[in-house]
C-alpha cells in the first residue's frame, strides 16, 4: 500500500468514525409536536374562609379546549381556556336548611408538562392560573337577613357572608394535577386526569373593616380528555 492509499484510508476512516455519531444523533433527535384537544369533567369545591364557614364540598361541572407544545421529550408545556363552576356550599347537620353560592369562572392555565411513556403515559401538569369570574348564582330555601326567627338554624353559624358581595372578578391561583394518556393512534389519545387548584386571591374584601380576613377557593377537578395531534 503507498503512502498515498495509506492517508486515504485513514481519512475515510476517520470520516466514517465522525459520521455515525452525528447519524445516530440525527436518528434520536425529538420531532416537535403541536396537539390540540379538548377536555370535560366535574369538580369538587369549597373556600377557605376566615373566620370560618362550616361547608360541604359542592360539586360543579366545567369544559375546556387545550393546546400542548412538546419539544422535548418528557417535556411540554399546555395552555387551556376552560369554562367552570366552583363555589362553596354550606353545612347545616341535621337543620333542613340550603345555602349554595355558584361562581362560573372562564380561566386560563399554562401548565408544564412532564410526562413518561410511549403509549401509555404518565404525566404531572403544574403551572399559574388566571380567571375572569363571568357569573354569580345562589341557591337558598330560608332568608338570609331573619336567621333568628328560623327554627333549628344553628345559631353559632357564620351569617356574615350572605350579604357580602364578591368584589374580585380576577381569580388566581396555582394548580397541579396527574393523569394518564393511552395513544388509540399516532394521531389520537385520550386522557385521565385528577387536579387540584388552590387560589391565591380572595372573594371578599379583606382589610381590617372587612369581615374576612380571607376567603380563596380550593376545588378539585377529574376529567376526560382528548388530543389530536396535528404537527
Amino acid at each position: 500500500m503507498t503512502l498515498r492509499h495509506a492517508i486515504i484510508a485513514t481519512l475515510t476512516a476517520g470520516a466514517a468514525i465522525w459520521l455515525c455519531p452525528q447519524h445516530s444523533n440525527a436518528q434520536t433527535h425529538y420531532a416537535a409536536q403541536l396537539s390540540v384537544g379538548a377536555r370535560a369533567g366535574m369538580d369538587i369545591s369549597r373556600n377557605f374562609f376566615n373566620p370560618s364557614v362550616d361547608q360541604t364540598f359542592k360539586p360543579g361541572a366545567m369544559a375546556g379546549l387545550t393546546f400542548r407544545y412538546v419539544e422535548e421529550n418528557h417535556f411540554g408545556i399546555i395552555a387551556e381556556l376552560d369554562w367552570i363552576e366552583r363555589g362553596w356550599k354550606e353545612s347545616f347537620e341535621d337543620a333542613p336548611y340550603l345555602y349554595e353560592r355558584t361562581l362560573g369562572y372562564l380561566e386560563i392555565p399554562v401548565l408544564a408538562h412532564i410526562y413518561f411513556g410511549r403509549r401509555a403515559k404518565f404525566y404531572a401538569n403544574i403551572g399559574p392560573l388566571i380567571g375572569l369570574r363571568i357569573s354569580d348564582s345562589v341557591k337558598c330555601n330560608f332568608d338570609t337577613h331573619d336567621t333568628a326567627s328560623l327554627p333549628d338554624f344553628p345559631q353559632w353559624h357564620t351569617i356574615t357572608q350572605y350579604d357580602e358581595p364578591v368584589k374580585q372578578r380576577i381569580d388566581y391561583g396555582i394548580c397541579a394535577g396527574i393523569g394518564g394518556e393511552y395513544s388509540l393512534t399516532p394521531r389520537h389519545s385520550v386522557t385521565l386526569e385528577c387536579r387540584f387548584y388552590y387560589g391565591l386571591g380572595n372573594l371578599f374584601g379583606s382589610s381590617r373593616k372587612d369581615n374576612f380576613n380571607a376567603s380563596n377557593s380550593m376545588a378539585l377537578e377529574f376529567t376526560l380528555g382528548y388530543w389530536l395531534r396535528v404537527k
